[in-house]
Parts: structure tokens; C-alpha cells; sequence
């Protein structure tokens, strides 16, 4: 399986032209690497960190940032199996994060306080998917 950890150029240029006012909620799917993975120049890169402890060091030091733009985490789950879909697609963490906008979210990437802290995510995450969403009212059906 392909790893995906950052968004590609098109993927974020899809994201930032969409409507950056309303409320969205991030849906978070990540497989842990065994080991973490840092840039050779990194502090942590001689420290032996599994996946889930260099994750565990990105929540701690993005969390702050997260809070500061308004968000929270709305949703925590832990997965079982997939019933429907890739049986290779297992998630070691899964969350849904909320904005109050998308302008939140790209303030949060953009703080030098996140930007330091999303390197234990890169060097934690073997693959992973951040689906953007919004929330429709609910109805008693499914559509």
C-alpha cells in the first residue's frame, strides 16, 4: 500500500477552494510505522520512538494550537474490522476533528507551534486519510 502522510498539491488546491467559512470536520484514519521515522537531523531521531509514541508527541505538542484555532475533537474511535472495503486498510488511530472553518484549519497548519509539531506525525504515520466533511442535518433516513 501506498503510504500517504502529507497532501499532494492538488489535493490541498481542491481543499483551499472549497468554501473556507463554514463549520467542516476532519475525518482522520492513521496506520502506525513500528518505528518512527525521523529526519536524521531531528533530536528525536536518535531517541528509538515506536510510531505511537512519536504520534502521542504530535497530539501533546499540536493540541495547544488545535484548542487556540477553535477546534476540538469530536469523535475518537477504536477500529475492529472492515466489513466493507480494502481488508488491507486496517487504522490504528481514527478521529473526526472539527473547525469552525476551513480558515481555522489553515490557520492551525500554519502556526510555526503546529509546523514543528507535525514532524512526529510524519515520522509516525505509515498511512494515513484526512477526509474533510461538513455535517447535514439528520433525518430518519440515510440520505
Amino acid at each position: 500500500m501506498t503510504g500517504y502522510i502529507d497532501p499532494e498539491r492538488a489535493q490541498f488546491d481542491a481543499f483551499k477552494g472549497l468554501d473556507r467559512d463554514q463549520q467542516i470536520d476532519m475525518l482522520n484514519l492513521v496506520r502506525l510505522r513500528d518505528k518512527a521515522n525521523y529526519p536524521g537531523d531531528h533530536e528525536a531521531a536518535r531517541d528509538g520512538l515506536t510510531g505511537a509514541e512519536a504520534y502521542a508527541a504530535y497530539g501533546r505538542d499540536s493540541a495547544p494550537v488545535l484548542a487556540r484555532v477553535g477546534g476540538s475533537i469530536l469523535w475518537r474511535g477504536a477500529f475492529d474490522v472492515t466489513l466493507i472495503g480494502p481488508q488491507d486498510e486496517a487504522w490504528d488511530i481514527m478521529f473526526i476533528a472539527r473547525y469552525p472553518s476551513a480558515h481555522a484549519f489553515l490557520a492551525m497548519i500554519s502556526d510555526p507551534e503546529y509546523q514543528a509539531a507535525v514532524v512526529h506525525r510524519q515520522a509516525a504515520v505509515e498511512t494515513s486519510r484526512l477526509i474533510r466533511s461538513r455535517a447535514l442535518p439528520l433525518t430518519e433516513g440515510f440520505a
